[in-house]
């Protein structure tokens, strides 16, 4: 069996001051230190190879139990990283205040007891950590019991529960904007851009839900927060890309008004940017979309956002709104330019970004590449997407990948194989529950053209396809595609004789 990498892989996550302390708090320790021998080892690894460690330690008594001194290490790490944050967050304090004011209770110093449940109420209050409060205020019941007991009325307590009442409502209708949240995110993060009925459907549902018609009813600035955020998803789902921004600004602001919220939830502040910025290239607002990219690279840094997963969430986001950016302008030579860079930097971020962002960035790599007309990198790239065996994400990219296949393939004159891949590709899109139309006409299409036997067939061919997309591309959910394969100006450059950028560069301005 293969040696879990669970330590290295923590080992290799901390930073050089969370190291530091780790030190620093293990040498307050008496008694041999074994753990301490095992860290430095790992830490010095480029990979985790735990044969090596083996033969390091071999004359160490400690290696007949290896595995359990590994568990100890790792515990020891974990709780290290715990004192180091625990300043670092509202529900590191609150769960801090809480336990103290457990202690102080059992010990009978009510007085002191009172004062913390003070403090603890305004910090859960300000940050809207509402399960916290409502824990809080069991505390205070407690404390009233006492001082009642001892002929103290310090509180009403009819007041006290109508504080909880009104809490719980919050919290309840926070976790209604939550679920719905979830419900519009899980459908984007299947499929993508919504296509279909059903899924139409779903978000219409969504969409007319009160809570999300009158933002009125959020009852904190995280609901409002959710509920901007979900409009500007459902914005999308209904191609408006217009009401798409004005919701996720919204979603932005109400963030930038409550500082504390917005440094609790750093991606959805990252994520409502990068979607203001997806809309404004899609409406061809470049200045603004500079605009709003200058501001999401000037969040690298910063306290709030300085977090490992949050640091490459930023960097993903950053780097995949710039290579969109890119692309819509028809700038791959510049964008190529950036590649090597780019890609270096995710080979060594790849084990901390998801699937997601890595198909995403697969394909928008691979769309670079065609529009530089190096082919057989395009190609490269589109088959790391194909060659995933996912099956419950973003089928919208996988689906497109296949398309985008078939016309690389093309570019590099793979007729004969193209006929094989078609096939494929037929079989795959009978198999889906979408209404794949523009999809099945450009299959359509490219069979008639790898049997084309010469170039003015196939003119003739991309005439007759062309259009045929002018009549699709007036149904709003039939120009979906373009939001992922511009087939209209690859159908374009070849009638015109000129290459894919510089048609796109000219549709782009």
């Amino acid at each position: 069996m293969k040696p879990s990498t669970e330590l290295f892989d923590l080992v290799k996550s901390l930073t050089k001051s969370e190291k530091r302390f780790f030190k620093l708090s293990s040498s307050l320790q008496s008694g041999e230190k074994n753990y301490l021998k095992i860290f430095d080892a790992i830490d010095g690894q480029d990979d985790y190879d735990e044969e090596a460690l083996k033969e390091l330690f071999k004359n160490e008594r400690f290696i007949k139990h290896f595995p359990s001194e590994k568990n100890h290490l790792y515990k020891l790490i974990l709780k290290s990283l715990r004192s180091y944050h625990s300043d670092n967050s509202a529900n590191s304090v609150l769960k801090e205040e809480i336990k103290n004011i457990e202690v102080l209770y059992r010990k009978s110093l009510l007085k002191e007891c009172n004062k913390l449940l003070g403090r603890a109420k305004k910090i859960a209050l300000k940050n809207e950590k509402f399960y916290y409060y409502i824990d809080l205020i069991h505390w205070e019941k407690r404390l009233l019991e006492e001082a009642f007991e001892a002929g103290e009325l310090t509180r009403d307590l009819n007041e006290l529960i109508d504080e909880e009442q009104d809490v719980i409502e919050r919290l309840k209708n926070l976790a209604e904007y939550q679920i719905l949240y979830s419900k519009i995110n899980y459908l984007f993060r299947i499929g993508g851009f919504v296509k279909g009925e059903d899924e139409r459907q779903m978000v219409e549902e969504i969409a007319l839900h009160p809570l999300i018609k009158d933002s009125s009813m959020a009852l904190s600035a995280r609901a409002k927060s959710i509920c901007y955020y979900v409009r500007g998803f459902c914005c999308n789902a209904f191609r408006d890309t217009e009401g798409s921004i004005v919701n996720f600004t919204k979603s932005k602001e109400v963030l930038d008004q409550n500082p504390l919220i917005k440094k609790d939830l750093p991606k959805r502040y990252i994520r409502a940017i990068t979607n203001i910025i997806h809309g404004q290239i899609s409406l061809k607002r470049y200045d603004d979309a500079d605009a709003e990219l200058l501001v999401l690279k000037e969040l690298k840094g910063k306290s709030e956002f300085s977090s490992i997963d949050v640091e490459i969430n930023l960097f993903t986001n950053t780097v995949m709104c710039e290579l969109l950016y890119m692309n819509r302008k028809g700038q791959y030579a510049e964008a190529s330019e950036l590649l090597e860079e780019i890609v270096k930097e995710l080979e060594i971020k790849r084990d901390k970004i998801n699937k997601e962002k890595d198909i995403l960035f697969s394909y928008l790599i691979a769309y670079i590449y065609f529009g530089n007309r190096q082919y057989k990198d395009a190609l490269h790239w589109i088959n790391r997407v194909l060659n995933d065996n996912e099956n419950t994400l973003r089928q919208d990219i996988y689906t497109y990948s296949r398309i985008f296949n078939l016309i690389i393939h093309y570019e590099l004159g793979n007729y004969e194989l193209l006929d094989y891949i078609i096939k494929s590709t037929q079989r795959y899109l009978n198999k889906k529950q979408r209404d794949y139309q523009v999809e099945s006409v450009i299959v359509d299409y490219m069979k008639k053209l790898a049997k084309a036997p010469n170039d003015s067939s196939r003119m003739i061919i991309f005439a007759d396809l062309d259009s045929k997309y002018n009549d699709l591309f007036k149904d709003a959910d039939n120009r979906v595609i373009l939001q992922y394969l511009d087939l209209k100006s690859w159908v374009n450059s070849k009638m015109e004789n000129k290459t894919f950028a510089e048609v796109v560069t000219l549709r782009g301005k």
